[in-house]
């Protein structure tokens, strides 16, 4: 096998939650809410992870991004592949945009690993006209808004966020603390109101479905 050196790993977190916003993302009544809500969700953490004076001026960019990667999710789970697998694939698409930056700060891969990172979802990837250079491919409904790059960090990249010492797979950590490869299915039916940025009032019929984020969220992991 070509990975037989350990990469880092891309470690997601996987509970009830990631399930309700599948299961909205995949409702009408409710996935434009849970959309929005995820969007928001990931912008947040990794600008998070982002230098300070960095945050304001990537955030029109990072929205644009994670609203189209959700398209890519869902292509990803109408392909077979499972949620976690599905994710995963999304936060590959990202890695690859932050790398085109240089923003290695907010990676979670080494840089030197995003070719064999690429290689692992490669069929589906190049099916999809994504490349490390092109991480959209036809999920590129509209050019993304510009955002200052900081390439000199590529010269000696620093990557707080990636841990190392896994192999060539999903990597899911639940809430009791336990790591599973491949990620998990729900132990138990899911509801949409539990989706990050739904709540019963999205549901409703009365045509206020336009809520904001729920503040109990999970990680963009």
């Amino acid at each position: 096998m070509w990975f037989a050196t350990e990469l880092a790993r891309m470690k997601l977190r996987q509970n009830a939650r990631h399930f309700a916003s599948r299961k909205a993302l995949e409702t009408p009544v409710v996935r434009e809410v849970a959309r929005r809500g995820l969007v928001r969700l990931h912008t947040r953490v990794f600008l998070g992870k982002a230098d300070s004076d960095h945050t304001e001026a990537r955030r029109d960019r990072l929205d644009a991004l994670f609203d189209a990667t959700v398209d890519t999710y869902l292509a990803a789970l109408q392909r077979g592949f499972s949620e976690a697998e599905a994710r995963e694939i999304t936060h590959l698409q990202a890695n690859f945009d932050f790398y085109n930056h240089g923003w290695t700060e907010m990676m979670e891969i080494p840089v030197d690993e995003l070719d064999a990172h690429y290689d692992r979802y490669a069929d589906a990837f190049e099916s999809w006209g994504i490349t490390i250079d092109d991480p959209l491919g036809e999920f590129s409904t509209k050019p993304l808004p510009d955002a200052p790059s900081t390439p000199a960090r590529l010269d000696d990249p620093e990557h707080p966020h990636a841990a190392d010492g896994f192999a060539d797979d999903v990597y899911v950590e639940g809430d009791d603390g336990e790591l599973t490869v491949g990620g998990r299915s729900p132990s138990e039916p899911v509801s949409v109101t539990d989706a990050v940025g739904v709540d019963e009032r999205a549901t409703s019929t009365d045509g206020s479905a336009d809520q904001v984020a729920s503040g109990d969220e999970p990680s963009a992991n």
